[in-house]
């Protein structure tokens, strides 16, 4: 005897809604799940999960299901809304702000920004930082990490413009394969159409930004925030004289920066010095 369907919880959350609309419009289709996971080429587990609100949608299956149900766009629409709700509540005035950029500046020093991780680099990420947490609990963050990359995509991208410490090509996370997968991730985006990476070689010594993560962001009003992130902690600052400072901080240290080209050899010389 088939075990009964989980009742659902539509009005607690966007993310419970995604889940309950799309068992609604699955049982109207007359597809179980394992139907459907031979449509959406998603596994039936993975679904289960989702309409019970246990798994954040895949950053595809949004645009699948409104193919596949014919549904002109409702799960994309949820799912933008679902996909800030797995962020803690401290974040998402932040990816609310970054949602109206058009032009993103990024300063890392330690790690590859979230914006532009592999897969695979995330999850090394979280699982260092949390060794004794679910590897659900893994995943969900991977995840989260992952959909805000969608910013990336379409017509509304923003310009984004990257400036990596040398420690960020330097330090292998996730071992070899990696890692060598991350980097080319950074090559492919040295310079495109809508994006610069630039490397600052130790070489250049210090600088007003040492230590830490910077995003400043220019928004669709043509106003300018910035986001200060530690290890642990960020903070979003919206005074215009804060913002002011950082962003010739900013634009001194790209100053000094490789260029394209030369970031584009050293990236792939760095990828060459990964073992095999």
């Amino acid at each position: 005897m088939a075990r009964p369907a989980r009742e659902l919880t539509p009005d607690l959350s966007a993310r419970h809604l995604f889940g309950a609309k799309m068992r609604s419009f699955r049982e109207k289709a007359g597809l179980t799940l394992e139907g459907l996971a031979g449509v959406v080429l998603v596994s039936k587990s993975h679904l289960s999960r989702i309409e019970t609100a246990e798994y954040m949608p895949p950053r595809e299956l949004p645009a699948q299901l409104d193919v596949a149900f014919g549904t002109d766009g409702i799960f994309e629409e949820l799912y933008g809304l679902a996909r800030k709700e797995i962020h803690p509540d401290k974040y998402r005035r932040r990816m609310e702000l970054e949602a109206r950029a058009r032009v993103i500046d990024h300063y890392a020093g330690q790690i590859v920004p979230g914006l532009v991780q592999t897969e695979e680099y995330a999850r090394a990420l979280f699982r260092v930082s949390n060794p004794k947490a679910a590897s659900d609990e893994i995943e969900q963050k991977v995840m989260a990490r992952l959909s805000r990359q969608a910013l990336l995509v379409g017509a509304c991208a923003p310009d984004l413009s990257m400036i990596l410490d040398e420690a960020v090509i330097r330090r292998s996370v996730g071992g070899p394969t990696v890692m060598r997968a991350q980097l080319a991730r950074l090559a492919e985006l040295v310079d495109t159409p809508t994006s610069t990476v630039q490397i600052l070689p130790f070489e250049h010594g210090e600088h007003a930004l040492l230590g830490g993560m910077l995003t400043l962001m220019t928004l669709d009003d043509k106003s300018s925030v910035a986001y200060e992130e530690s290890m642990t902690t960020g903070t979003l600052l919206e005074e215009p004289e804060r913002v002011r400072t950082l962003r010739r901080a900013y634009d001194l240290m790209r100053a000094y920066a490789l260029s394209p080209r030369e970031t584009a050899a050293f990236i792939r010389s760095a990828m060459e010095a990964l073992p095999s």
